[in-house]
């Protein structure tokens, strides 16, 4: 048997190809970078994203938060290896009170936000629109299973600034997240231009096979006497280059309509050779129904049925697709 050169082993054992050029929205791409044991998750959102924003007709900032809420949560419920939810949830005392995002595996999605709008002013960031308060992310793998909740305390800092404090404490997982939001006009034909939301989001882990390359500093204990001396772990070389790496990536290259995800990792990571799996993908789904609303009205105490009747009938709107219900008071069992 002739001896393969290293280039011809290479290239048997791992097919190469050019990163596509073309655009894909409303999915997820995983990819790996093995010679740095990094794994990520590529996040680009466009219809979708428009579909759930428009259905309220947020005010910008509003929209701009609760779509990086939509990004965090498809990164993270991507990763779902069963057919369960994924939730993320703020409650909060800042101008936004409340945002909620469902993302049902493999791919739908629904989200929520509810905000002051006397409260709003221009120039307020993510953190200070959110204020303080605390995120939820719950894991519901189906009625029979016990469902898995982490918390995180909301200080005034941003989502990507809360996910990071969540893998630190939670999942002990070296982990650097990016979130971006933008709005796109677009000439139109007569009716003038044309606005539509754009979203982009990259997580990336170091997940080394030797557990000990991903050891972090222990957490502040907050009340250790002055002058102590704190754990302190010096950073994989690897992940060093990882974050540095992510660092680079600016909000304009997650949103770019005309930038393929693919070939974005290949800008990050080509010098050390990117590998991208099938994209997954996603739409905007409402679980909503007229079944399921008949089955929560059948829920409530007769006295609270005849309470909603007005004008002879019971009106229920979803508070995710703004798809509205109507009921005769018998449909609705008042009696």
């Amino acid at each position: 048997m002739t001896a393969q050169s290293p280039d011809m082993k290479i290239s048997l054992q791992t097919p190469i190809r050019a990163p596509s050029a073309v655009p894909v929205d409303d999915a997820v791409l995983p990819f790996e970078v093995a010679a740095l044991d990094l794994r990520g998750r590529l996040t680009r959102l466009g219809p979708a994203l428009d579909d759930v924003l428009t259905k309220h007709d947020y005010p910008p900032a509003v929209g701009k938060l609760l779509g990086e809420a939509i990004v965090l949560t498809t990164l993270l419920g991507s990763s779902l290896k069963f057919d369960g939810r994924f939730i993320l949830q703020t409650q909060t005392d800042g101008p936004v009170s409340f945002l909620i995002v469902d993302f049902q595996a493999p791919d739908r999605l629904r989200a929520y936000a509810r905000f002051d709008a006397t409260r709003l002013r221009e120039g307020l960031d993510s953190g200070a629109l959110l204020g303080k308060g605390h995120l939820a992310m719950t894991i519901d793998q189906g009625p029979d299973m016990s469902r898995y909740q982490g918390l995180v305390a909301l200080e005034g800092g941003s989502l990507e600034d809360a996910a990071h404090e969540y893998f630190l404490r939670s999942e002990q997982i070296p982990t650097r997240v990016r979130l971006a939001v933008g709005e796109e006009w677009r000439g139109g034909e007569g009716s003038g231009p044309r606005h539509r939301w754009r979203a982009g989001g990259m997580l990336l882990q170091f997940l080394p096979k030797a557990p000990e390359r991903a050891r972090q500093a222990d957490l502040h204990p907050g009340d250790a006497p002055e002058g102590s001396v704190t754990h302190t772990i010096e950073e994989d070389d690897a992940w060093v280059e990882g974050q540095s790496l992510i660092s680079t990536v600016q909000d304009i290259e997650l949103i770019d309509p005309d930038l393929s995800g693919e070939r974005l990792l290949y800008r990050l990571f080509h010098e050390r050779g990117v590998r991208v799996f099938a994209p997954l993908p996603l739409r905007a789904q409402c679980s909503c129904s007229r079944e399921a609303v008949a089955a929560m009205l059948a829920s409530f105490a007769p006295g609270d049925r005849a309470d909603m009747v007005k004008d002879g009938k019971v009106v229920v709107t979803c508070e995710f697709c703004s798809s509205v219900y109507e009921f005769t008071p018998d449909e609705a069992g008042v009696e």
